[in-house]
């Protein structure tokens, strides 16, 4: 089967030079992967499925994933660039991703010795650019946790920014006091200021917000306006999928059993449509709807 999958450049540079940012959202099962393309076609909007190791373990794997994606692609017959990139990859989990079929990586080195961040970064690049991939790389941690990787939150040191968009990364992803997940009620909001000045010091290298969930839409917009080409979506998408779901359970729809509630497609199916309506209404604050 050949891959209707798209890499990131095209949408980063076309997402740059409009002044808008394209929606990473991460997957984590059919579902999602149904919802989201769902929203992207009635919208005709570029996106990026966004996914974790710990979600590809979920899904049987990384060949796993590229293959349901692919075949869903197809199935409903998706005309928007896609792009399937692994979020937060580890350095074996680059490569692996890379090999299964994978259009984009993000190797975060972000934890390591800065150097070593830089060597291990242009491993991955050289991998990637065999296959027409793109990479995305990250200086400064996130705050919050993934996969098991906690951060209390860095501002990106400006000098490494300078120095790791020197590679042909597809985009950077600095800190800038964002955190993944829920934020907490006494967070001081994005430093912009900071976000400023890796965008000068970068020389206008596409950058990235991880952590989307929570951040006030004015100023992920401000944000937008000074370089943010990519905004990661993840919590926001479960936290719905989840309400949906449990709004049908407790009107007591799963129990009807002479409309078979219980079937899992029935079941399931308000979370869809949830997660389908959140995407189109960040694909609105991030005015990248209508520009696949």
């Amino acid at each position: 089967m050949n891959s209707r999958l798209v890499n990131m450049n095209e949408m980063l540079k076309d997402a740059h030079d409009g002044k808008y940012a394209v929606a990473h959202i991460n997957i984590n099962n059919l579902e999602w992967i149904k919802g989201v393309l769902s929203a992207a076609q009635e919208t005709n909007t570029p996106v990026i499925l966004g996914v974790s190791e710990g979600a590809a373990k979920y899904m049987c794997g990384f060949k796993n994933v590229v293959d349901m994606v692919n075949n869903v692609l197809n199935t409903m017959n998706i005309s928007q660039p896609v792009a399937l990139h692994l979020d937060h990859g580890t350095f074996e989990g680059a490569k692996a991703a890379l090999a299964a079929g994978f259009s984009s990586v993000m190797y975060d080195g972000s934890h390591l010795p800065f150097e070593q961040n830089i060597n291990e970064t242009k491993e991955i690049l050289a991998i990637a650019q065999k296959q027409n991939a793109s990479v995305e790389a990250e200086v400064g941690a996130i705050g919050g946790e993934e996969d098991g990787k906690k951060s209390g939150g860095e501002l990106a040191d400006i000098d490494q920014c300078s120095k790791i968009a020197q590679l042909p990364i597809s985009c950077l992803a600095a800190g800038i006091g964002n955190i993944h997940g829920i934020y907490p009620a006494d967070w001081k909001g994005l430093n912009l200021e900071q976000l400023k000045k890796i965008h000068d010091a970068t020389n206008g290298k596409p950058l990235v917000l991880h952590g989307g969930t929570g951040i006030p839409d004015a100023m992920v917009q401000d944000a937008i306006k000074l370089g943010i080409c990519k905004v990661n979506v993840n919590t926001e998408l479960q936290l719905v999928f989840a309400e949906a779901t449990r709004k049908y359970i407790e009107a007591g729809k799963d129990t009807d059993t002479k409309s078979k509630g219980f079937d899992p497609r029935k079941l399931l199916k308000p979370g869809v449509e949830a997660i389908k309506d959140k995407c189109i209404e960040k694909f609105t604050v991030f005015g990248s709807s209508g520009k696949a």
